[in-house]
């Protein structure tokens, strides 16, 4: 446990302009994979879960699947969920801040897959990033996310006590 920053709660919102992937049908069946080095979550739509992050360098990869029956699951877009920003206003060490409070306004650039400008808030005493980010390799789609960081008791967390960016190990 002493290796392990802390846990990232990722909240998948929802999906917005998804590709038709069932054609007789005309939609799909979507579902998300978030995988993180070895770890490979499953999540449905309004759905929170919890990674354990060692090294803030390695973006989570988010995947977008249609569920097919008969026939292998076909894949609706990925995109790389990159957390340099959102670890950066954590580093800032902010206390005490009114609720709703603008930390920083990450905008859409092509490395960031950012649709749109990505907030990062103080909200009941914690640091929250909504993301809204353009599916890769697919002609449309959307996914809505949340960013949320947990320290925990024993580790060595973002904002003291960390190895420096460029040493640490996944």
């Amino acid at each position: 446990m002493d290796e392990m920053l802390g846990l990232l709660r990722v909240r998948i919102r929802k999906g917005r302009h998804l590709a038709v992937r069932d054609v007789g049908r005309k939609s799909s069946d979507p579902y998300v994979v978030l995988t993180l080095a070895q770890q490979n979550c499953n999540p449905d739509w309004n759905e929170e879960l919890t990674l354990s992050i060692r090294d803030t360098n390695f973006p989570i990869l988010l995947t977008v699947f249609d569920k097919d029956t008969l026939t292998a699951d076909d894949k609706m877009g990925e995109v790389n969920i990159d957390l340099k920003p959102f670890v950066a206003a954590h580093r800032m060490g902010l206390k005490n801040l009114p609720n709703g409070c603008s930390i920083k306004r990450v905008q859409p650039t092509r490395e960031n897959c950012l649709a749109d400008e990505s907030p990062i808030t103080w909200n009941e005493g914690k640091i929250l990033q909504d993301m809204v980010l353009k599916l890769q390799h697919v002609e449309s789609g959307e996914v809505h996310v949340q960013l949320e960081w947990i320290d925990v008791p024993g580790c060595k967390g973002l904002t003291h006590g960390h190895a420096p960016e460029s040493s640490t190990t996944i």
